[in-house]
């Protein structure tokens, strides 16, 4: 497959969906697209009146296309499931619905990739619904991960994804040179001026995210984001079903993309990578959404990326202490350890009520370690 690298009417769609969502703020979303106002809603006036194809020519067909015959409805399924593996017959029907064919039932669908071979039924038997959980409303919780490393034809490369709980939006695709500290965040940071910064984050444990295993170990990348006010969870080790929501994500990337094809370098990867998340976010039906697209559900947050990271506050109460070399801290004549990460940046101590010489190690927000100085 020959991919086309996104477009600027890929951009604008991305913008019109997002921008219709209930209560967006669409001036905000102009300053995130680095758009005027008078661009943006330009954009939506066009949509309004002629939908995509209002937002002139698009490399993908028309989604307004006339019914087809038998014949070419078979082969645009075939060839729409040969395209999309992972798709079945009711994520193919919501499509086909969303391009002007609404009364192709899912069972028609699963006929056709039945007769010509593309569905088991094993396939069919395993597709069973279970039981969700999700975030009430977006950027409550993002997941962020690596998906493991790629072998290209020249080197290989680390992609780095990050999804929305609620929506399942993906927010950042991005095929990393490495996975250091610097490289994720820079691309963290973009994300987050286009989209808005998040209540919570949750990681799966070790570099660059940091671990919960060892008290106050705390990665520089962790420390960044607490700064932001961001809450910063883990996962619970060895269980990757914590993270569960991003590695079903990488799940579907690896059956629709890296299952199928290879890449000679990062360059011709991140062009798929592009291709494949915008027909992931606006095309593509999300079986845990009511075959909803996850841009139907999503809208960027109202919390914007700061011009200025200023350090914690804390209490009046608190007793404040610099962190010094290896992280160390000293209190009441004994020394404790936190994170070397946190060197040079301040802590507060804060009692604990109702106990006896108990203290709470917090940076900003986040609970570092309990000293307990009666204890042996």
């Amino acid at each position: 497959m020959i991919w086309r690298p996104v477009s600027t009417m890929d951009i604008r769609l991305e913008f019109v969906l997002l921008a219709r969502q209930p209560g967006a703020d669409r001036r905000a979303l102009c300053r995130n697209f680095d758009i005027s106002p008078q661009t943006g809603y330009s954009w939506l006036a066009r949509y309004a009146e002629a939908g995509i194809n209002g937002l002139q020519d698009r490399s993908r067909k028309p989604l307004n296309q006339p019914r087809k015959s038998g014949a070419m409805l078979e082969s645009q399924v075939v060839g729409m499931r040969r395209d999309h593996p992972a798709w079945g017959g009711r994520k193919i029907s919501r499509v086909l619905a969303d391009q002007g064919q609404p009364d192709v039932a899912p069972s028609t669908v699963t006929r056709i990739l039945h007769r010509y071979g593309l569905i088991s039924a094993e396939a069919s038997d395993a597709a069973t619904p279970f039981i969700r959980f999700e975030r009430d409303v977006p950027n409550a919780l993002l997941q962020v991960d690596f998906k493991g490393t790629i072998q290209l034809a020249h080197g290989q490369t680390s992609p780095l994804t990050m999804i929305d709980d609620h929506s399942r939006f993906n927010l950042l695709l991005e095929a990393c040179p490495d996975m250091k500290t610097a490289t994720v965040q820079r691309l963290m940071e973009r994300a987050f001026r286009r989209y808005g910064l998040p209540a919570q984050i949750n990681f799966d444990n070790g570099s660059p995210w940091g671990s919960p295993s060892a008290p106050g170990q705390l990665s520089t990348l962790a420390i960044w984001l607490i700064l932001l006010g961001i809450e910063v969870t883990y996962s619970r080790p060895y269980h990757p079903q914590t993270n569960g929501k991003i590695e079903r994500f990488h799940r579907t990337l690896m059956a629709e993309l890296f299952n199928r094809y290879r890449f000679a370098d990062a360059a011709t990867l991140q062009q798929a990578l592009d291709a494949w998340r915008e027909d992931y976010n606006l095309i593509r039906p999300h079986e845990a959404l009511g075959l909803a697209t996850p841009v139907s559900r999503y809208r960027p947050s109202e919390r914007r990326f700061p011009d200025r990271i200023d350090p914690p506050q804390y209490a009046p109460d608190d007793v404040v202490l610099k962190v010094g070399w290896g992280g160390m801290i000293r209190f009441k004549g004994r020394d404790w350890k936190l994170s070397a990460a946190l060197i040079n940046h301040y802590v507060g101590l804060r009692p604990r009520i109702g106990a006896d010489e108990v203290y709470d190690v917090f940076f900003a927000h986040y609970h570092c370690l309990t000293i307990e100085l009666l204890a042996q």
